[in-house]
């Protein structure tokens, strides 16, 4: 059952971020804000289960990984302002 509940909130959060992605090619700012957003929440998820089960592999490096792209996003949204 969790399996199901991880690849169903994967495909969402994933669509979510394509869809954001697309909104911002298409010069909307707002794309730029979901798609932080989101990405936000699921450094939160990931440090979450980091936490929880003391393993790396794979929650530390999502966690690790989307700091950095949030870094990017926030540089980007300063620029806008």
């Amino acid at each position: 059952m969790q399996s199901k509940a991880s690849l169903i909130s994967g495909s969402i959060s994933g669509l979510l971020l394509i869809f954001g992605g697309v909104l911002q090619l298409q010069g909307q700012a707002w794309g730029l804000i979901l798609t932080t957003i989101v990405t936000t929440v699921l450094i939160i998820v990931f440090a979450i289960r980091l936490a929880k089960t003391r393993k790396f592999m794979p929650a530390g490096l999502m966690s690790i990984l989307g700091l950095v792209v949030l870094g990017v996003m926030v540089n980007q949204l300063v620029g806008l302002v």
